[in-house]
């Protein structure tokens, strides 16, 4: 009963803004005709710069989000892009037709409004605008959440980002690191000579990745296309081409589980370098996250979920297999066979399936007993051959390859190589890929034949990178899920 009581004063509610809107535009005032507005300044600037300004006539324009009416004259609050600042309204200013009949019995909190007014400080000291003019913009057709409480439900949220940015204004903020975290890596590979290009999201093989991929169909040419998961193939073909320094900042997308590090659709950037290695690589994402503590955070050393993180240090370097050595007690050096490997991962419990060798196994162990160990900045390098199909051998290694992942707070944030530029191993490599295809793996890579082709053609020794740029931004805004740094998240669609 208390249900229907609710559901009947809310839609009388929505009735009530939709008649007003109606009355509006019955007097030829409708504010949906109305195709732009002057703003002068907006409320931070106000504020900041009130010794200038009081006394100055000034235009705003934003959402009311509040509105305390006393008799001839009232107090409201206005929000735009960068905070809120009172206005104060009287009907002596605008005149009582409009204050009366327009401003009092047409106006609600959400609707979107302009003014013009006076600078001012109120007896209590608060930066004002008294109102000398008033319009209506934009009527809000929903009634907004109950002011007290906010927008709280963490869902609604996030597939209503929109309420939720007017509702809950600091969640501004991580938008904005976000956008300043874009442009200070850009800023930083662009000082260095980098090259920003842009390359398909529609592939025809799905590589660069272990990943499985969303498939799509073109129409006009009957065939399955793949919704890119990497960028590296065709920046590999750039480098080939002589452009030397590459990078891009862009969306691919995996077809693959949700939790609080992954979404569907994610940023990944990727640069590719010629004439260097993965040690030249280290340097540069190194000096990536150094240069956005320093322009984003302004300091080195910053609080990450109750961790304090510090940048100032060199970032560690240790292999896999050192790794797994230090925090399992277990040395993969000493094991020969892969009957060896399958019986420590047996001996430690340790799940491996049939088709896994033994760097595969190594890397489970790694998993396993080192990731969530690695809270500081470390670059965990020499990754086994067998999970790294597009990685130059060590010479004095050929099992393991000159690949590296960088680690903070138990999560990778980069992964490089020394990218493998010899086509017949590159061949082997995918057609081992492909044999892992065969036995149910439908992450391992496609033999994509343009890109042997290219590789014929000669690649000099490149080293490679890509970083996700959700993480890094999560990592600057103590942000615990990625849907804290997506505009808009994908959600399950609600039940209609």
């Amino acid at each position: 009963m208390a249900e229907e009581t609710n559901v009947k004063a809310l839609n009388e509610l929505l009735q009530g803004k939709r008649d007003k809107l109606a009355e509006l535009q019955a007097q030829g005032m409708d504010p949906f005709k109305i195709v732009k507005a002057d703003v002068s300044h907006h409320s931070k600037e106000i504020k900041e710069n009130f010794d200038s300004l009081e006394g100055q006539t000034v235009t705003a324009a934003g959402r009311m989000m509040s509105k305390r009416v006393m008799g001839k004259a009232s107090f409201c609050g206005l929000q735009d892009r960068d905070g809120s600042i009172q206005i104060y309204v009287t009907r002596d200013n605008i005149g009582e037709e409009v204050y009366n009949t327009l401003f009092k019995k047409k106006y609600d909190v959400g609707d979107i409004i302009w003014v013009k007014g006076e600078v001012f400080k109120t007896q209590k000291e608060e930066i004002s605008i008294k109102v000398s003019e008033i319009k209506l913009l934009s009527k809000c057709l929903q009634v907004l959440p109950e002011k007290f409480h906010g927008l709280k439900d963490q869902d609604l949220r996030y597939r209503q980002r929109y309420v939720d940015l007017f509702m809950n204004p600091e969640v501004k903020d991580n938008f904005i690191i976000r956008s300043k975290v874009i442009k200070t890596v850009r800023n930083y590979l662009d000082n260095l000579d980098f090259l920003e290009v842009e390359t398909p999201m529609l592939q025809t093989i799905a590589g660069g990745a272990a990943a499985r991929p969303f498939i799509t169909h073109h129409n006009t040419l009957d065939l399955d296309m793949y919704m890119r998961i990497a960028l590296e193939l065709p920046l590999k073909r750039l480098i080939v081409g002589g452009l030397e320094r590459v990078y891009e900042i862009g969306r691919v997308f995996r077809n693959e589980g949700m939790d609080t590090k992954h979404n569907p659709e994610f940023t990944l950037m990727e640069l590719y370098q010629a004439y260097t290695d993965y040690h030249g690589m280290m340097d540069i994402t190194e000096g990536i996250i150094k240069e956005v503590a320093d322009k984003v955070a302004g300091t080195r050393v910053i609080n990450y979920q109750g961790i304090e993180l510090d940048f100032t240090k060199p970032f560690e370097r240790l292999s896999m297999v050192d790794a797994v050595k230090k925090y399992a007690n277990v040395d993969f050096d000493k094991v020969e066979t892969l009957e060896q490997a399958r019986a420590l991962a047996d001996e430690h419990e340790i799940h491996y399936e049939k088709r896994h060798g033994k760097g595969e196994i190594l890397n489970l162990f790694f998993e396993e007993y080192v990731e969530e160990k690695l809270i500081q900045p470390t670059f965990i390098i020499d990754h086994p051959v067998e999970i790294s199909p597009l990685t130059k051998r060590k010479p004095d290694k050929p099992d393991y390859t000159e690949r590296f992942e960088l680690f903070i707070v138990g999560r990778e944030f980069a992964n490089a190589y020394s990218e493998l530029n010899d086509p017949i191993d590159q061949r082997q490599r995918f057609e081992h890929q492909a044999a892992l295809r065969a036995q149910g793996d439908d992450e391992a890579e496609l033999i994509d034949e343009d890109f042997m082709l290219a590789l014929e053609y000669g690649m000099p020794p490149t080293g490679g990178m890509g970083m996700g740029i959700d993480r890094l931004v999560m990592l600057f805004t103590d942000a615990s899920t990625i849907r804290d740094v997506l505009l808009f998240p994908t959600m399950k669609p609600i039940e209609q």
